[in-house]
This record gives C-alpha cells, sequence and structure tokens, in this order.
C-alpha cells in the first residue's frame, strides 16, 4: 500500500467497504463527521487517508484498520508479474505500478488471472505434445499426475506460513507425555512404539533395497536401513508414530484444506506426518526458546536437539504460532544443478514456480566450501532485501560404491531481523551492499548481467552482430 508520511493512500479497500456496507459517499461521510468529497478524493486516490480518520474507520465500523491496507503477497506479486509475460496476454508495456495498482485494489483478481494463465499454458503444453510426435509426453504426464500435487501442496503450506497449529500442538504434547527433554529420546521413541505392540528393526542396506524406512503392519515391524543416522531414525519413528497416533487428526486438516485429488491428499498426508515428526523433535515452545536464546544458531540448536542441519532449518521456518512467533524464514534446498526439491516460508519470499534459482544467490556458491555456511544479502527486483545463509549438506544412504548426493540448504529472512541472528555478527548491514538477483533468468528484467543463462520470456532479443555485451543475451528495452 502507497504511504505518504503517516498517511495511506486506500481508495479502491475503501470504496470496496462503503459499497459492502451498501452507503452512499454521502452517508458515509456523514456517519464519519466528514465532507462527501473528502470521502470522493480518497476514494479516486486523490487524497491519502489522515490518521484521525483511519481511527473514526475503526471506531465506526469496528473494523481492524489493517484490512484496509494489507500488505501485498509477495508471491502473488510475482506470480501475478510471470503470468502478464505470457505472450498469449499481450500485455507487453504494463509497468510495475500498474501492477502494484491490481495487486493493491482487486488482489482477489489477480490471483484468478494467475489460475487462468497456468491453465492456459497446461492446455497449450498438452497440445504441443499431441502434435508433436518428438515431444516427451512422459515428461507431459508426470507434469499433469505428478507435479501438480506438488504445487497444491506446496501452496497450502505456503497459504498457511508453513505452520499447522493443531498438529504442532499435538507433537508438542505427545513430546511431553514421553518426556522427551529428560529422556534419552531413541529409547523414549522405540517404547512408544512399543506401546503399540510394534518393534523396531534395524537391517543391512543390501536387505532394504532402494528403501531406508519401510513399515510392515502385518508383522507390525518398523524396518530401517543402517544406512541412516541417529537424528534420522528417530525422525522416521516420529513419522510412523504420527500415522499411528494422529491420524484422524491429520485427515481432519486434509478435509479443512479442500484438496483436488486423491495424489495431493496423499501427498498432504506425508507432508504432514513429517510435519508432525520435526515438532516432535523440537517442541515448539522449547525449540522457540532456544532458537531466540541461541540467536538462531543452526549448528548449536542441532546438537541440542540431536537432530539435523537440515531439519533445524527446516524446522525454524515453521515457528509462527500466533502467540509466540519466531523469524519468519524462507526454506529451500537445492541440488548442484539448481533444482529445487524443498521450499517453504513462513514469510512472503516470492518462489519461482518453475525453473532453477539465480546463480547469483550464494545458495549455490555453498557448493565450493562444503559444510560451511555462508551468508549474503540479496535484493529481489521488487526491492526487497533478504538475510541469507547457505550450507551444504549430504543426504542419508551414502556407500563407498554410491555416494550421498551433497545438497545445499537455503535459510533466509527480511534484512530488518538480521541483528537477531548470529551469522549477522560480524558484518555491517548498513555498508553492506546486496546483490541483486532475480527469481530466475526467464522470470528476470535485470539489464546486462553476465550470469544470465536465459533471455527472459516475453521480451524480444537485441542482437548485435558487431558487438560482444558482458550478458550473453541482451533483450529490447535495456
Amino acid at each position: 500500500m502507497e504511504k505518504r508520511g503517516a498517511k495511506l493512500i486506500i481508495g479502491p479497500r475503501l470504496k470496496a467497504l462503503r459499497t459492502s456496507l451498501g452507503l452512499s459517499q454521502a452517508q458515509m461521510a456523514a456517519e464519519l463527521g466528514v465532507s462527501p468529497s473528502y470521502i470522493t478524493l480518497i476514494e479516486s486516490n486523490q487524497r491519502p487517508a489522515s490518521a484521525r480518520l483511519l481511527m473514526r474507520l475503526a471506531e465506526v465500523y469496528d473494523l481492524n484498520v489493517s484490512e484496509l491496507a494489507p500488505s501485498v503477497d509477495a508471491q502473488l506479486a510475482a506470480d501475478f508479474a510471470a503470468a502478464l509475460k505470457d505472450p498469449a496476454l499481450e500485455a507487453e508495456g504494463i509497468g510495475r505500478s500498474e501492477i502494484d495498482a491490481v495487486l493493491q485494489a482487486a488482489p482477489k483478481v489477480a490471483a484468478a488471472l494467475v489460475r487462468l494463465q497456468g491453465k492456459h499454458a497446461e492446455a497449450v503444453m498438452r497440445s504441443q505434445a499431441e502434435m508433436n510426435p518428438l515431444t516427451d509426453r512422459n515428461k507431459v504426464e508426470v507434469l499433469g499426475q505428478i507435479s501438480r500435487p506438488v504445487e497444491i501442496v506446496r501452496d497450502w503450506f505456503y497459504a498457511t506460513r508453513n505452520y499447522i497449529d493443531r498438529v504442532d500442538r499435538a507433537a508438542e504434547a505427545a513430546a511431553e507425555d514421553m518426556d522427551l527433554r529428560r529422556t534419552e529420546p531413541q529409547v523414549a521413541l522405540t517404547e512408544r512404539l512399543a506401546d503399540h505392540g510394534i518393534r523396531i528393526r534395524i537391517l543391512p542396506a543390501a536387505t532394504m533395497g532402494g528403501s531406508l524406512r519401510r513399515y510392515d503392519p502385518h508383522r507390525r515391524e518398523l524396518l530401517l536401513s543402517e544406512l541412516l543416522g541417529q537424528p534420522s531414525r528417530r525422525f522416521q519413528i516420529g513419522v510412523l508414530l504420527a500415522r499411528v497416533e494422529q491420524q484422524d487428526l491429520i485427515d481432519a486438516a486434509i478435509d479443512r484444506a479442500g484438496f483436488d485429488g486423491e495424489d495431493a491428499r496423499r501427498l498432504a498426508r506425508v507432508s504432514l506426518a513429517n510435519y508432525f515428526a520435526a515438532a516432535l523433535m523440537m517442541p515448539y515452545r522449547r525449540f522457540l526458546a532456544a532458537c531466540e536464546s541461541e540467536r538462531y544458531d543452526v549448528e548449536l540448536l542441532s546438537h541440542r536437539f540431536g537432530t539435523s542441519y537440515e531439519q533445524t532449518a527446516h524446522r525454524m521456518s515453521t515457528l509462527q504460532r500466533p502467540d509466540a512467533r519466531g523469524i519468519p524464514f524462507f526454506f529451500v534446498r537445492v541440488d548442484r544443478a539448481g533444482n529445487v526439491s524443498k521450499r517453504f516460508s513462513a514469510g512472503r519470499f516470492p518462489f519461482s514456480r518453475f525453473g532453477g534459482t539465480c546463480s547469483l544467490w550464494n545458495i549455490h556458491g555453498a557448493f565450493e566450501a562444503p559444510g560451511r555456511v555462508q551468508t549474503q544479502v540479496i535484493r529481489m527486483p521488487e526491492g526487497t532485501s533478504y538475510f541469507s545463509i547457505a550450507r551444504t549438506v549430504t543426504r542419508a544412504g551414502g556407500t563407498h560404491a554410491a555416494p550421498a548426493p551433497r545438497l545445499a540448504i537455503g535459510l533466509g529472512c527480511d534484512i530488518a531481523y538480521a541483528p537477531r541472528l548470529v551469522y549477522a555478527d560480524d558484518i555491517d548491514l548498513d555498508r553492506m551492499r546486496p546483490v541483486d538477483i532475480g527469481l530466475n533468468c526467464f522470470l528476470c528484467e535485470r539489464d546486462n548481467c553476465s550470469s544470465r543463462a536465459q533471455a527472459p520470456i516475453n521480451r524480444r532479443l537485441a542482437i548485435n552482430e558487431l558487438e560482444r555485451s558482458v550478458a550473453i543475451f541482451r533483450f529490447e528495452g535495456e
């Protein structure tokens, strides 16, 4: 929402409120004790709303003033800007100010257009696959049957700010009941499964084949591979406890979410069981208190709670309980090729829905110094800056013959929260120059970027046969 000093431009929101109440401008003006012309000027965005008027609105109509000036959803902003790049919309020339105006005045309309563009793109891909005999039809099928459920579940977690209250509180209660803070976790978790008549067996990797965990409901056995470390073994026990003790709670959460399709429901069920396991190992209030006292030192907290670096960093992105919030982190996991296999956000970091991540982001540089935390201040195209830390981890299951893949974990937050992090202690945040990045090359319109690997979509290439520029791709309008 545009600000002028301490005042706000709230024209579309005020008009929507007045219309919903069935009031004319003159009637609303009378109730607020202002002139009708003042209401007219505000609704046309020619005048800002004063603090006095905002207080009067809250008093007369019993509303929260923030409802008139909600913050723009950064993910919706990114998706909307990307959707407008579709050549089918012929939306060239739409500036940032016009995009912002739509997001502020009619965010639901913007979201509807994003959904429509997504369905159009999917239909185009499907038709091209049918007409082109060289198209990889298996990939098209995977996109339709697998990628969509993944995006549905990811969107749901994003909408909840990566915090599922009832599941989180149930895990916290279970941790207290098992007395996990004083009892050796492995013993307590094993005994908890034994109470349900389930025993745990650690089997050789050759016996497990390609599996790290397998539950045999007929023999009442949880089979774990010898390749799993202690944190991963405890986590997998927690996953099974979620299935045994909290299935009704998880199913109720899925029903409330209203997922479309059985595949999405199954994936959500797996995701919530994983969520429960992490919350069981790192109970909310105890973990949040430790995060605040140790200033979000991921390595130290991993030792304290007996969890892996990835488990701990991921858990940090879920600390959004309304009455006890932590820093709203975003979390991302990528491989060497830049493929994103996990992305969650307690804040509003605008992840891209396709493609990799910007190569200028330090999450890629983490591979150059394995196991060492990298820090960076990044700035997105809309101007928001974030403090980012990145470190590599090695997945479970590696052997000499088949080494485990190395992945990079990125954890970040709005720059305003950086002073609360131990990782920012030696950094002068006021003088540090942010690194300008984009969502990915397809969606980024930053000019003359030497790291650009793709031309931005919906922009015409500018090809000069007599010149070699820093950037591989140049485009009109640079």
